[in-house]
């Protein structure tokens, strides 16, 4: 969340000001609520007002009170309570993280299942060295998935695009968005994240992952489904917004003055725990999910809901590994039970070694180390804070343009087109861009002689057939086998040489993160492909972003920081050579592409501690940890010197009610504390009271005068007494 330093950058003339208690202004009619600041001309954009269609969307908004109303009824009833065990609480967190955990192994294995289907129906003809054809094939089955992704969330469940995240962290500080926790938005959203991320689409499953979480916790505290017709009362007591009022006593508690928060229910510590569920669940990281959920998702904090989450995070992600470790691409393949470094970690750092498995290495490391860690940490600031402005732009475009159609099902149809054209953009890319790369040498980790003769496959170093074991090429899209290729024949001479933007641009992200991380590659790439990849995918992975298809951002802002890594440690190997001696083998592209991951993943989300966990359970490399810490600090204070984080913009940017941690708005061009103000400041003498019985005439002339979100309600017993306050009405 955006700090009082990187407010400063926003001041007029590069001076911070303060408005005193003496110089406050009419807050209700001056100041506005929505206002933005512009990093172009250092003022606020919007001090005059904010858009009517923006506006009447925060009118929309409606707050939840996670606080226990403590009337009269309410004491009663709590005084009758005896005290109980929270068996049951720890019991549904258990299992909210059992399903995120089966959920989370479901979405990789479907995706991994659709990418290696559309490699192997397209392998025939990259074979044959027939590019036209690859992308006509490749084009057209992502355009069957993308047109049924896109068309999940226009149609069936719109709050499901992007990702979710946005209005999970909306409701959970309090703001009450319909429709985000139904059986339509958990089935669309599903099936749209699996279909966007098996097309191609520079997209992951992770923000649509923390979504799914969440939807399966709120769920799961109220084991019922108007839609499935589900009603089971076993979870009874947690039908309230604090987790602390059955439904029978909420309705007593409902003619109570101070209970207007009940009205809805709401399990705010399932949601919670279900959002970091599914980050545990998609990254193997119980850890980083419970850190991921303190630092961005919640609002309120507490060590009994600290341990929920944490036992909630550690069932997700010990089921998910428990059915990766047997099954894969939904065949049986034993070991039950049986953790495998290699498949449960998913960047595992490594060398390329000749044989089957990969052998761990961790780089010996120097103090010149955090010179580069610096750099790439300013470098991911600057970049991450451009990728925010750019995707803020990009989006307030587009929503522009979808605002000018009048027709909601031609709105609609305009958004899917839209995802159909930054599919289009992106194969197209992925398909050509590497056909025109001049020839590179093969850098496929050959076995050696004897290993291969024990598997009856003879090295015959005088004909011109290459034998590659357990070796998937980018451009292939074959089953990991012995494959034997003619090195001689022209149809593969094209593959051979541009297999380099091939592996960058052509694999999914999770793959090219993994060629990226490894140690011991030098020269793995070269810097047209890598600077090629670069630009591509951080071109397309800001403009995939918002358009209407399920699909997160981790991933691609992970390939974006570990491409310039790789390119700073490859310049580094350009000056120092590659040092094979232990005080210079911290001279590595793999180390420093896994510090520039880090640090653009900061530079546009902001996160810090959280992040530096994920990167140390993803990569299970603890010995660049010191590495990972400074850059990811420098990359949070250089974009925050710049904008706000990605989540908090786009929070401003959709209308979601969000107060920050530091109440700083801006007014007449000076930065205005609201801490200076009581609640008496944003309210009016001539207050518009409702009675308990009005005229629609009345109402109709009410809400047509004024602009208010609710209106207080009164009752007078007796013509001789005052009027009583009984609550609030909405609009």
């Amino acid at each position: 969340m955006p700090s009082f330093l990187s407010c400063k950058r926003y001041a007029e003339g590069g001076e911070e000001q303060v408005l005193l208690a003496e110089e406050r202004p009419d807050l209700i009619e001056s100041l506005d609520s929505r206002c933005s600041s512009s990093t172009e001309h250092g003022t606020c954009s919007g001090t005059a007002s904010c858009k009517e269609k923006e506006r009447e969307s925060l009118l929309v908004q409606e707050s939840l009170n996670y606080l226990p109303s403590h009337s009269k009824v309410y004491k009663e009833w709590l005084q009758s309570q005896a005290y109980r065990m929270d068996w049951d609480r720890w019991l549904l967190m258990g299992l909210i993280g059992i399903v995120v955990g089966t959920l989370g192994f479901l979405i990789h294995q479907i995706i991994d299942y659709l990418i290696e289907l559309k490699w192997e129906l397209v392998e025939s003809h990259i074979q044959k060295g027939n590019f036209h054809m690859t992308w006509v094939c490749i084009l057209g089955i992502g355009l069957a998935m993308i047109i049924a992704s896109s068309g999940l969330v226009v149609f069936l469940c719109p709050t499901g695009a992007p990702s979710g995240l946005l209005e999970v962290i909306g409701f959970l500080n309090g703001a009450s968005i319909q429709h985000i926790f139904n059986i339509r938005t958990f089935v669309g959203t599903f099936i749209s994240c699996v279909l966007a991320v098996g097309s191609g689409l520079f997209c992951g499953p992770e923000g649509p992952m923390i979504h799914l979480g969440a939807i399966i916790g709120y769920g799961f505290s109220l084991f019922k489904s108007e839609l499935l017709g589900i009603h089971l009362p076993s979870f009874n007591r947690f039908w309230n917004s604090a987790d602390n009022v059955p439904v029978v006593e909420m309705e007593k508690l409902s003619h109570c003055s101070q209970s207007v928060g009940y009205v809805k229910a709401v399990r705010r510590n399932f949601v919670t725990a279900g959002a970091g569920a599914g980050i545990a669940s998609v990254f193997h990281a119980p850890m980083g999910g419970l850190l991921f959920t303190l630092e961005e998702v919640a609002s309120f904090w507490d060590i009994k809901l600290a341990w929920q989450t944490f036992f909630c995070c550690l069932m997700a992600a010990f089921t998910a590994d428990l059915l990766s470790s047997s099954l894969s691409g939904f065949v049986y393949r034993g070991q039950f039970g049986f953790f495998k470094a290699e498949s449960r970690i998913l960047f595992w750092v490594c060398t390329k070694q000749c044989n089957i498995a990969c052998v761990k290495n961790l780089l010996d490391m120097s103090v010149l180390a955090f010179i580069p860690a610096i750099f790439l940490g300013i470098l991911g600031g600057l970049l991450g804070a451009f990728f925010v402005f750019l995707n803020i732009k990009i989006n307030k475009l587009r929503l522009g343009f979808f605002s000018t159609i009048p027709k909601a099902s031609l709105r609609k149809t305009a958004k899917l087109l839209e995802a159909v054209l930054v599919l289009v953009l992106t194969v197209t890319s992925t398909v050509y861009l590497p056909y025109f790369f001049p020839c590179t040498p093969m850098k496929f980790p050959l076995m050696p002689e004897q290993a291969l003769k024990s598997e009856k496959h003879p090295v015959d170093t005088k004909s011109a057939h290459l034998y590659i074991k357990d070796v998937k090429p980018a451009m292939v899209g074959v089953k990991q086998k012995t494959i034997r290729f003619d090195i001689t024949n022209p149809s593969l001479c094209s593959l051979f040489h541009s297999f380099e933007a091939a592996a960058l641009l052509a694999e999914n992200g999770m793959k090219g993160i993994m060629y990226l991380f490894r140690r011991g590659t030098h020269e793995e790439f070269g810097y047209s492909s890598l600077f090629t990849a670069l630009i591509f995918y951080f071109l397309l992975s800001c403009l995939t972003a918002g358009s209407a298809v399920a699909s997160g951002l981790v991933i691609p802002m992970l390939y974006i920081g570990a491409l310039y890594g790789r390119i700073i440690g490859l310049m580094l190997v350009s000056m120092f050579g590659i040092q094979t001696d232990e005080w210079g083998a911290w001279i590595d592209p793999g180390l420093f592409a896994s510090v520039g991951a880090a640090s653009f993943f900061s530079g546009v989300s902001r996160l810090t501690i959280s992040l530096t966990v994920i990167m140390v359970e993803l990569t299970n490399d603890v010995q660049s940890l010191l590495l990972i810490m400074l850059a990811v600090m420098v990359a949070k204070m250089v974009g925050d010197w710049f904008n706000m984080s990605l989540y908090s913009s786009l929070l401003k940017l959709k209308c979601i009610p969000y107060l920050d941690a530091e109440p700083f708005v801006c007014h007449r061009k000076k930065w205005l504390n609201l801490e200076l103000f009581a609640a008496r400041d944003v309210m009016k003498l001539c207050v518009r009271v409702l009675r308990v019985k009005e005229s629609i005439a009345f109402l109709a002339q009410l809400l047509a005068n004024t602009s208010h979100s609710g209106f207080p309600v009164v009752y007078k017993s007796k013509p001789d007494q005052a009027e009583v306050f009984l609550g609030t009405i909405t609009r």
